[in-house]
Formats: C-alpha cells, structure tokens, sequence
C-alpha cells in the first residue's frame, strides 16, 4: 500500500483572511477592468463619447475612521488603551440607464476580518465572547438595484439602509461631530442599520421627503440588558430568516439642505426569526423617533429621541437565559421599555478666525441620555446600571476637503443609584474620498 497523504490542517483565521483578500482582490479588479475597458475606448477616437459616459455612470467612492482611545472606567479600571480602525467603506454604485441604478456599499470594520476574541466585564461577572459574523467583519452593508419612477419617486429592493433615525443619513465622518458614532443612538439601534427589504421613497412638493419600507425583522434572541434590541440584526447565519417582516415610516420636511424636521417608527414581530422556535408567545417591537438637524450662521444642532417598546419582554428574557452558549449572545434580561435623547451643539471657529478660511475648525459639544431599561415586565429588575447619562466635547479640523482629525473628551455616568463614571479620550482622524 502506498503511504497516506497527509494534508495540512488550513488555520481558520488563515482561511478568513484569504476569503476577505479574495473578495477586496475581486473588487478592486472588477473597477480597474472597468477603468481599463475605459481606457481602450478613448484610444479609439469614433467612441470617445460612450467612454466618457461609462465614466459617468460608474461611481466609486469611500470613507474611514481611526481612533485613538485611553481609558478611565471605574467599573473596568483594567480596561487598557487601545487603537481602533473602526471602519472603512467603499462604495461603487453603476448608473445602468435614466431608471435603473446598482448600488453597493462594502464595509470592513476594525481593520480586518476573522474571529476576534473580546472581554465584556459590565454584563453579569464578566465574560469572553468570541465575534464571528459572516466569517467575519467584512461584508456587503448595502447591494441594491433601485429603479427611478421619475424624479420624484424611486424604488429599492435588495439591502437597503433602514430609514429610521440620525445616524444613518450622518453615517460619514465629516457628517457628524464626535469620534466613534453618536452614543445613544450607536448603543440601543444596529449599527449602520440595513436589511434585506424593498423601500419606496419619494419627494413631495419639493420639501417632504418620505420613505415607506417593508423588511426582514430582527431577532430576539440577541436582544439584551444593556443595548436593548441593538444586536437583533441578523448577521450570524449564512441566510437571513424572514418568518417575520417589519414595517418601517419616516417623513423628513426639509427646509433646505442643510435644515431639517422629521418622524420615523419601525414595527414588527421579533418571535418568528429566532434561530429556533422556543418562544411561544409574541415579541412585536415598536420603535419611535423625532429628530431635527439645524445649521445657521456659524452654529449647528442636531437633536433625537427615541422610543422603544418590546411586548412580552419576560417571555422573551426567560427564552434567551435557556440559549445555547454556541449562540455567543449575552442572555441577561432584556427591557419592556427603552428611552433616549441627545443633543449636540457646534460652532465654526474658522470662520471667526478668518472668513473664508479653507481649513476648518469645528468645536462642539454634546449631552446624551439614555435608559435600555426604563421599564421592565413581571420578574425583571430593573437594574439601575442601565440608565446612562453622558457628555463629550471636542473639536474636528479639516486640513483638507477629503481628511478630519477630530480629538473628543467624554464622560458616561452610570446610573444615579450606582453613581460610576467611565472617562474616554479619543484622537482620531477620518477619511472621506
């Protein structure tokens, strides 16, 4: 007999990283195929106009954030500095004719892909979670086809942004004033919010902008006590359950482009997309926001509150504590009722500086509260911890149109009963090309 061959064993790691390299790898050639298909045409002088279209229709673009963080918790004193690469995100969106449009948006977060190990100490007595989603944190945030009715009214079916809050229409880093994504919002509402959906959206007479969206609802098993329904957004599993779907409004009256009002709600089952049928009774969520964002002058302002509201929340508790630890969900008691409200408050300090000054200076400051358990259901308590109070201040600089250095203070208060502060000093830069 002839003697076995003996196969390397692939490191898992090893095989992540060279899945995320092949698709950047496809990416980026599939743009400079383009780019080189284009190139060939305006050596040929009969269609050069057909080049400078295709130029036209294709779009890519991007943006990053990187951050500096140093630490001063007092229920984590062990927490060491660290630096984060946040999250870098190329855009290519193709123009296929007047009507119909590709949109995509390919998101890495924290500098790579794989499985990362982390240490939650503040739920229960602290645990190590292992983060896999997808394979890891590269993935496809939005992969739409939308097709334009006219100009007024346009349709997207595919994944599509949730239009349901602040953070996602201020998603870049010149967009919005602190390093790391707003508080209260980042904590209680899936980061960059998208799902597998069809959203119509539209403009009525010039000011009213308006979106009406069905898509997949969330999951409850991943619900929990400090970021309420946050992680319910499926990223898990290889395929996305749709047993239950939601609902999602928003109305947004734009007194010009820098000057806005608006309204949105969200409403849909969380029961049916568990990754097993192990809650018997219903989980509706209902989400509620109002938000303005105002410039004038040298000042601006944007503030948001926020609404939530879980229907069963015991029930929904009592099924997560009996979840597999394969799960990597944290399980502790998930609240009836969630609240919150930010304001932030900027000024331009170029301009006093020097009027028409090409580099810019912002100052700002912000104050953010926000409670994932205002209110609990039968046997959950309501635990203090949960309810948060937080200012920042800080400053960003443009050297430049396409890079911002920002630097932020912060300061979380953490409940009145338990009277903790957790202090953070971040330096960063982003981004936006």
């Amino acid at each position: 007999m002839g003697a076995d061959i003996i196969l390397p064993k692939l490191n898992y790691n090893f095989y992540i990283s060279f899945k995320t390299f092949y698709i950047l790898a496809c990416f980026i050639l599939f743009y400079s195929y383009l780019n080189a298909q284009i190139s060939n045409l305006d050596s040929l002088q009969i269609i050069q106009t057909n080049s400078k279209d295709l130029k036209k229709k294709l779009h890519l673009s991007g943006y990053g954030v990187m951050n500096l963080n140093c630490y001063n918790w007092q229920l984590f004193p062990a927490k060491r500095n660290d630096i984060d690469f946040e999250r870098a995100v190329l855009e290519l969106n193709y123009q296929i004719d007047d009507q119909w449009k590709l949109v995509s948006e390919l998101e890495i977060e924290h500098g790579g892909t794989g499985v990362t190990l982390e240490f939650d100490p503040l739920e229960e007595f602290g645990e190590f979670e292992y983060e896999v989603e997808k394979g890891g944190e590269i993935w496809l945030e939005q992969f739409n086809i939308r097709y334009h009715f006219n100009t007024d009214v346009n349709v997207s079916f595919g994944r599509v942004k949730v239009p349901f809050g602040l953070s996602n229409f201020f998603d870049e880093p010149d967009e919005y004033r602190t390093n790391q994504l707003p508080e209260m919002e980042n904590v209680i509402l899936p980061t960059n919010w998208t799902e597998y959906g069809i959203l119509l959206n539209g403009i009525f007479r010039k000011h009213l902008h308006w979106y009406l969206g069905v898509v997949a609802g969330l999951d409850g098993s991943a619900f929990n006590s400090a970021n309420f329904i946050k992680r319910g957004n499926q990223r898990r599993f290889e395929t996305v359950n749709a047993e239950d779907i939601a609902g999602v409004i928003r109305l947004d009256y734009k007194f010009n482009d820098n000057n806005h009002l608006g309204i949105s709600g969200y409403f849909g089952n969380t029961r049916n997309n568990r990754p097993k049928p192990d809650l018997q009774q219903n989980a509706f969520l209902a989400l509620f926001e109002a938000h303005t964002a105002l410039k004038w002058n040298l000042f601006s302002v944007q503030i948001i509150t926020l609404f939530g509201q879980l229907q069963n929340s015991e029930a929904v508790s009592n099924a997560n504590r009996n979840l597999s630890n394969n799960l990597n969900v944290k399980r502790t008691p998930v609240g009836k009722q969630a609240f919150g409200a930010s304001l932030e408050l900027g000024f331009q300090v170029s301009e006093l500086i020097k009027k028409g000054m090409k580099n810019k200076l912002f100052m700002f400051g912000r104050y953010d509260y926000y409670d994932t358990q205002f209110a609990t259901e039968g046997s959950i308590f309501n635990n203090p911890r949960w309810e948060r109070n937080a200012i920042a201040f800080g400053f960003n600089y443009l050297p430049t149109h396409w890079l911002i250095l920002k630097g932020q203070y912060s300061k979380q208060i953490i409940g009145i009963a338990v009277n903790k502060y957790q202090e953070t000093m971040s330096l960063g830069f982003g981004f936006i090309l």
